[in-house]
């Protein structure tokens, strides 16, 4: 079961990226009476993600390596710098882009750049998976 535990936690950092971005916030903005309600209710879903993003991510870091060693950068045919990547994206997009949409400080330039964050966590969950899955081919 420990070999299958960063599969899983890829599949679930993926999916969940793919289930909030693709479908659950733009479901928001069409049902939602206003888009200021809407952006505040995919803030804390966007929110909620993050941390779903970085326990999954943590269960691929520990799971990298053997009890007793360090990790190693070919775990997962190089899985491990996708990871790192994706988790950074998601902290970035938390503490260092949020607050300011929230504020609405200079709101096209802050929401670009978080789309961007997203898009390049989307795509780093998505090679993570890829490496990781049985069966799929070396890069």
């Amino acid at each position: 079961m420990r070999a299958r535990v960063p599969v899983l936690a890829a599949a679930l950092w993926w999916g969940s990226l793919t289930a909030i971005g693709f479908m659950a916030v733009p479901l928001l903005f069409v049902h939602l009476p206003t888009p200021a309600l809407a952006g505040q209710t995919a803030a804390k879903l966007f929110s909620a993600q993050t941390w779903v993003s970085l326990g999954c991510g943590v269960m691929m870091l520990l799971a990298s390596r053997s009890p007793g060693e360090p990790a190693r950068m070919d775990w997962g045919r190089g899985a491990l710098v996708f990871v790192v990547a994706g988790l950074l994206c998601a902290l970035l997009q938390e503490f260092a882009i949020a607050p300011r949409i929230m504020a609405r400080e200079n709101l096209r330039l802050w929401h670009g750049i978080g789309s961007g964050l997203f898009a390049l966590q989307w795509l780093c969950a998505l090679v993570t998976l890829c490496k990781l899955a049985p069966g799929s081919r070396p890069a």
